[in-house]
This record gives structure tokens, sequence and C-alpha cells, in this order.
């Protein structure tokens, strides 16, 4: 896979449908969550049908649980497939972590130990999928609230070796990364710096819910400054990356979320020159 920049873009939510269809947006692209459609048919993939018309998406999903000890979903992976095939995504992405323990979803993202282990146990892991896709996917960082007394090496070591290690690419949620230094101490900085700028393929900016002890990544507000700070140290250290905004509660007006998009956009062009005119088509 080449590093290719789309530009800046937005997660594709039902409420916008109409929008995105209508308006025809000065968006780059979309990002929509695999899990919404993989059923054949229906009002989810006959908006995304016309909507892929016009605008690249990449698909990003929620449920892959990789770093669990559970045997990999063959029949979530054939559905996966399929949905590739009909899309055709310019990438295809899920998180480094586990939902699923004992063949119950937690329906959540899960942390997980940071020691060779589970580094070996990942990679294969995702090798596996790899393999069975014919192509390479990105593995997203997730936000945490404990860790492991079994630690061997700190997120962004774990992060680093398993995307080195499985020839996988990078998904980087910069307010993840916030989220996580805040509610563990470390330094975010020393996060940016010890990533391979060319595995990092894509951006995810949010909002959280800062709860003074702790912080909780849960999209339901506009991205605020300090993340909007570290995305400026992310564009200093890796380029031209795929940006994106995601908003998953309290979902503002389209026109709303496409003037936060315009953030993002300035903040880019104030750091890399002439960057709208490094977008791929």
């Amino acid at each position: 896979m080449l590093k290719k920049f789309l530009g800046f873009g937005l997660g594709l939510r039902t409420n916008h449908y109409n929008d995105v269809i209508e308006q025809k947006p000065d968006v780059d692209w979309f990002e929509i969550i695999s899990e919404n459609y993989m059923v054949a048919g229906g009002k989810p993939r006959y908006y995304l049908d016309q909507i892929r018309e016009n605008y690249p998406i990449v698909m990003h999903g929620v449920s892959m649980s990789i770093g669990s000890t559970d045997p990999l979903n063959i029949e979530y992976l054939t559905k996966l497939k399929t949905l590739i095939a009909d899309v055709q995504p310019e990438w295809f992405s899920d998180h480094l972590c586990f939902t699923s323990v004992g063949g119950v979803n937690s329906h959540d993202l899960l942390p997980l130990p940071y020691t060779e282990e589970s580094l070996t146990h990942v990679v294969e892991r995702i090798k596996q999928v790899q393999d069975f896709m014919g192509r390479q996917m990105l593995m997203e960082n997730v936000s945490s609230y404990l860790t492991y007394k079994t630690d061997e090496m700190n997120e962004w070591q774990f992060y680093r070796e398993v995307c080195e290690q499985a020839d996988c690419r990078m998904l980087l949620d910069i307010n993840n990364i916030y989220v996580s230094a805040r509610n563990h101490d470390f330094d975010a900085m020393e996060y940016l710096r010890s990533l391979n700028p060319e595995r990092v393929q894509q951006f995810h900016l949010a909002g959280h819910s800062d709860f003074g002890d702790y912080v909780v990544d849960t999209h339901d507000h506009d991205v605020p400054d300090p993340v909007w700070q570290l995305y400026k140290e992310a564009l200093k250290l890796f380029g031209p990356v795929s940006t994106m905004i995601e908003r998953d509660a309290n979902i503002p007006s389209f026109a709303d979320l496409t003037a936060e998009l315009n953030i993002a956009r300035n903040i880019a062009e104030q750091h890399i020159p002439n960057i709208r005119s490094q977008i791929e088509a």
C-alpha cells in the first residue's frame, strides 16, 4: 500500500446522508463504520452507493477483536471482505485492542497488556487477517483507563512493534493519545516522536469529556484546543496525512461539522504549505 493523502474527511453518519447527497459538500472523503453496512441492501447501502460515486471511502471497523484469545471470527471476516469488494475503499482499519471474551462481545475497546507474548499473538493475527483480505490494514491506537502489572513495554513501543512486525499501517488517533496521556501521566510528544512516519496513514480527531482527574473518549464534543495543539505537532512530524473528524454523539448540524473540519484544513495549511495540492485523486 502506498501512503496516499486523501485530504480532509468526516465520519459518515446517518444524520448527514441527505446533506452529503444533495449539497455535495467540500469534503475530500468519508469514513464509514464497517459493521453498519455488512447487510446487503437496505437504506444504509442505498445512501452509501450514491455517496461513493462522488467521494473516496475508507472503512473503519469496531469489532474485529484482533487482540482477543478467541479464534478469529471467520464469518465476520468473510462479510468484511465482501463489503470491501463492494465498496472498494481506499483502505480498511480496526482497533488495536480486544472486544470479545469467551465469545461474548463486550461492545467496548479494551486495552491489551503490553507484553512480548501479547505482541507475538497480535502480530500473527494481523498477518492472518491481511492474508485473508489480500491487502494491508490499518490499526488504531485506543484510549485507555487502566494498565496491567504485567506490562513489559509502554503503549507506543508496543504499537510501533506491532505495525512493524505485522507490516500494517497506523490509524493514529490524536485524541486517544491525549486522553491516555492525561489518564496515565505520560508525555504525548514522546509517543508521537517514537513512531515511524512511513507507517502513519490516517489521523482521527475527536472530542472527549474531561472530568479533571481523568478523561473519557466520548466523541460527543468539538475537538478541544489541546487536541488541536497535538495535531499541529503531528503534522510537523508526519507531514500530509489523511485527516478526519469523528463525531458519534451530540452530533451537530452538517454545516457546523464542516466548519470544524475547516479548522483542521487551516491548521494543516499553516504547517504544510500547498498541502491541498498534494491530495491524490
